[in-house]
């Protein structure tokens, strides 16, 4: 598999790997102090509009914020043009989400990673991550399917746009496609879910990790112009039901929490355990992990 397609497959979306390191140190799981970094690995995540903050600060320092939170409170929403599931109704943090495609849910805010390019001095390119926080009027009602059925409707659209792709003969147009695609036949080789997730969830997230990747990569118009436009139709519109059936598999995926510390999925976080939350939140607000 080439370098790109390897890079492709191995990618994970930004808003995942926030809301699966955050709810499991809701869930009493991992430490508060290895979130952030969990969630940046080797990036650079800032923050901005976060409450008591008045400009960018590094994403660690806006973590407290979520600690009253139960883990249930904090979601995955992978919107896409037509398919705005999850998101409350239109206001700035809708259009934000929908534009990058993907976005977070807890409690009463919204976050939508912005990612930033930059130039250094010898001309190096890297990125950092810019965390933009909204407040939300409301808080939608979780949609979408639970983690078997989603796991289900993949596995059936996954076939189908198989046998499609094959039809259209898609890895010819990208023969790095191949190497791609044969990861999906090794569900476990993407698998950085936090402690707690069982293994039906590891297993879902892994392959519609790299059923992600190797979408993004599809998507993509072929080297030379390869593709033409009643080509790219026909891919896209194979294309179209595997996407939806992906982003359906991520979200109930990354948000399974079997072995909470603060109850069990669906229960809510008692008062006194509230009270402990927003105190902790207080202290670590006073005095911030260094």
């Amino acid at each position: 598999m080439s370098p790109a397609a390897r890079a492709a497959t191995l990618a994970v979306r930004r808003s995942t790997r926030f809301v699966s390191w955050v709810r499991a140190w809701r869930a009493g799981l991992v430490p508060y102090d290895d979130v952030a970094a969990e969630v940046a690995e080797d990036e650079e995540h800032l923050a901005a509009d976060a409450p008591g903050t008045w400009t960018e600060v590094p994403l660690r320092e806006v973590l407290s914020t979520f600690a009253p939170l139960h883990p249930d409170e904090i979601r995955l929403v992978l919107p896409a043009p037509g398919d705005p599931r999850g998101l409350p109704g239109p206001g700035p943090f809708t259009a934000s989400a929908l534009v990058v495609g993907e976005a977070v849910l807890a409690g009463t805010f919204g976050l939508v990673p912005e990612v930033r390019q930059h130039t250094s001095g010898s001309g190096d390119v890297f990125e950092t991550v810019l965390w933009r926080v909204f407040e939300l009027p409301e808080t939608p009602a979780p949609p979408g399917p639970g983690l078997g059925e989603a796991e289900a409707d993949l596995n059936a659209t996954l076939a189908e746009a198989t046998a499609q792709l094959a039809r259209l003969d898609v890895a010819q147009w990208r023969p790095e496609l191949a190497g791609a695609l044969a990861t999906l036949r090794r569900p476990d080789s993407v698998n950085d879910l936090p402690p707690g997730y069982d293994a039906r969830a590891r297993r879902l997230y892994a392959r519609a990790t790299v059923l992600d990747g190797v979408l993004a990569l599809a998507g993509q118009s072929a080297p030379g112009g390869a593709v033409t436009g009643f080509e790219a139709r026909q891919r896209d519109e194979a294309l179209r039901p595997l996407m939806s059936a992906c982003r359906r598999a991520l979200a109930p995926s990354s948000a399974t929490d079997p072995h909470l510390g603060l109850g069990g999925p669906g229960v809510a976080a008692r008062p006194r355990d509230r009270d402990r939350l927003r105190d902790d939140a207080a202290l670590q607000r006073e005095h911030p992990a260094g």
